[in-house]
């Protein structure tokens, strides 16, 4: 779903994205017109991506997190991050098996598929040197909702 509607672009360095693009992500869903409710999954959902981005494609070195938000009408937000990291593809993560004992497989692991659940639609792909994520969200909220993800763009 393509549209003329706004963009809005911030960047931020890898040690203050998580914040700064939530904080970011969270006020053009307002505009949007999405209820509180949708807002906080949103807030979720930038802040597990950002954090990976900052842990898993920049490693132990800074990096800058570009954040392009634009509106695509009918209450609808398509968030892209882009980095410059190594690939990194966090849509091909395995899901986590929730049936060992957390005690046995240990902390983490949950965040994409939260994720994958709470977006809409989510595409990723590998442009020259960097990592593009896209997301799109509806306002209507997404809890027990299915969701299409294309981890093979």
């Amino acid at each position: 779903m393509q549209s003329s509607l706004p963009v809005r672009r911030t960047e931020a360095l890898t040690i203050d994205a998580v914040a700064h693009c939530t904080e970011f992500a969270s006020a053009q869903a307002r505009q949007a017109g999405f209820p509180a409710a949708r807002v906080d999954e949103v807030e979720l959902v930038v802040e597990e991506v950002a954090a990976n981005i900052c842990h898993y494609s920049y490693g132990d070195r800074l990096g800058n997190v570009e954040l392009v938000c634009q509106l695509l009408g009918d209450r609808a937000l398509a968030l892209e991050f882009t980095d410059g990291g190594q690939p990194f593809n966090m849509l091909a993560m395995p899901e986590p098996n929730l049936a060992v004992d957390i005690d046995q497989r240990g902390l983490g692991g949950v965040g994409v598929p939260m994720m994958r659940a709470l977006v809409d639609r989510a595409s990723y792909r590998r442009d020259g040197q960097r990592n593009v994520l896209r997301l799109e969200f509806h306002s209507a909220c997404r809890l027990g909702g299915a969701s299409q993800i294309d981890s093979n763009e």
